[in-house]
């Protein structure tokens, strides 16, 4: 007896420590984005599927979408490096495809799947497209979004989801919150448009920055990569001032030197005396420049003989 209630005890202490694959599943929000002729030409489904904070992981999740689709197009969870894909496994019933998978650890309860309808019927113009949440599980939240293809006009939606708000990619959309939704319990929407050019939206909408263009947009676009020409410009550019300064200022020296041998001053006329005898012959002043006749140098008031040759000067 002691041996069986010592098992049931390491039982009870080891059950709180083991996944809780069989836990009643419940999600705390579902988004529906319904995106018509986007960037296929058929119907873009995307389902954000929050689970609740309490829920105990990991935890394995069975989701039906049209059998139609084919392969979902993404089947991913928000972990700690971010949104990454997870293994799935496919199987068919009838109309519906389960898509069965684990939500891993460590992440943040939130999953994404994402797949193309083809079930989108077109008539010359029309369009029309019906959708249906098949009810797996309980939802404490849901709401419904629809895209409103770029050149579609006419958009008819039942039940109605407003009047419809424009984007930031200036698209129209058309969202409503659909609130609690029991398990068991569908969701059904309708759709029609029409559409005369068969053109995607993605092929109209205009290139937009996903977020605001800093004011070092010159840094940001690649400054240190042409930083490099930059101060090569600067290097030719300041060798070549140098030189030209160079030969600019050799030009100025050589041109001052010929203006002062032109404008040397004259001597100044000779001054007579009475009888028509030059004064300066007569006598010289004291005071005139007197310079050496063989080698032109200056001489000092006073000087005999010239400072540079050593000729004797004239008038002394």
């Amino acid at each position: 007896m002691k041996k069986w209630v010592l098992i049931l005890l390491l039982v009870l202490a080891v059950l709180p420590f083991q996944p809780a694959r069989g836990q009643e599943i419940e999600l705390a929000s579902v988004e529906v984005d319904i995106w018509p002729e986007y960037d296929q030409p058929s119907a873009l489904v995307i389902y954000r599927i929050s689970l609740p904070e309490e829920t105990i992981l990991p935890v394995d999740l069975a989701l039906r979408i049209p059998a139609a689709v084919g392969e979902p197009h993404a089947v991913a969870a928000r972990q700690v490096d971010g949104l990454n894909n997870i293994p799935y496994e496919r199987q068919v019933s009838g109309a519906w495809a389960t898509i069965s998978l684990s939500v891993p650890q460590p992440q943040t309860q939130y999953i994404q799947i994402e797949y193309y309808d083809p079930v989108l019927v077109k008539d010359g113009a029309l369009r029309t497209f019906a959708y249906q949440w098949p009810g797996d599980y309980a939802v404490q939240a849901m709401s419904i979004q629809v895209q409103q293809p770029l050149d579609a006009t006419d958009m008819r939606i039942a039940p109605s989801l407003g009047s419809g708000a424009l984007g930031q990619d200036g698209l129209t959309y058309y969202l409503a919150e659909i609130g609690a939704v029991k398990a068991g319990q569908t969701v059904q929407i309708s759709l029609s448009y029409q559409n005369s050019r068969d053109q995607l939206s993605i092929d109209g909408l205009q290139v937009r920055p996903s977020a605001p263009i800093p004011d070092n947009s010159l840094e940001s676009a690649g400054w240190t990569s042409i930083l490099p020409w930059v101060l090569a410009i600067l290097g030719v550019t300041v060798i070549a001032g140098s030189i030209w300064w160079y030969w600019r200022s050799g030009q100025q020296r050589s041109t001052s030197k010929r203006r002062r041998a032109r404008t040397r001053p004259h001597p100044a006329p000779l001054k007579l005396e009475e009888g028509g005898i030059p004064a300066a012959v007569a006598a010289p002043a004291a005071e005139e420049n007197i310079y050496c006749h063989q080698c032109g140098t200056r001489a000092q008031p006073g000087d005999a003989f010239c400072r540079s040759c050593g000729t004797r000067l004239r008038g002394q």
